[in-house]
């Protein structure tokens, strides 16, 4: 069975949220209603894994359907996207990179230090199995409506 998180193991991963995606994409989220939920995703799903490692270790997968995907990139690329191409792919993987790097500076304020992988694109029918951890799913909402979705495995040194 795996662990519960600590909240506090979270909380840093959503402020640096909505503040890169309303500092690089311009649009204002907010957060919805965490819950467990089992990391299984469809292929109409485009996913952003990053692992975390240091005095914490696990993992975020950055969930964004489809039409989500189009609309970050489309902010981060300041041009309209009608698909998730390469450049688009570039964008989206760029905005996670820069929240969990964001992320990463919270956590050493608060006396944690973490590293962060390289982003790895994820498409398809897929299911991430974590043991140490339990996957907590947090909607990232626009307008009260699903914008992408963080999924949080992380469990600390403690």
């Amino acid at each position: 069975m795996a662990a519960t998180i600590n909240v506090d193991y979270i909380n840093p991963i959503l402020k640096a949220t909505v503040t890169v995606v309303r500092d690089a994409c311009r649009l204002d989220v907010s957060i919805g209603k965490p819950s467990l939920a089992t990391a299984s995703f469809t292929d109409d799903e485009f996913l952003i894994l990053m692992g975390i490692t240091g005095e914490m270790k696990g993992q975020a997968i950055i969930d964004f359907p489809v039409d989500g995907g189009k609309e970050i990139a489309s902010a981060m690329c300041m041009m309209p996207v009608e698909s998730l191409d390469e450049l688009a792919q570039s964008a989206i993987c760029e905005l996670c990179n820069m929240i969990l790097g964001n992320s990463a500076t919270l956590y050493s304020v608060a006396g944690k230090a973490i590293d962060i992988t390289p982003p790895t694109i994820c498409t398809g029918n897929v299911v991430f199995n974590a043991n140490y951890a339990a996957n907590i799913k947090i909607p990232i909402l626009k307008d009260g409506a699903r914008l992408f979705d963080i999924n949080i495995a992380i469990k600390g040194d403690d």
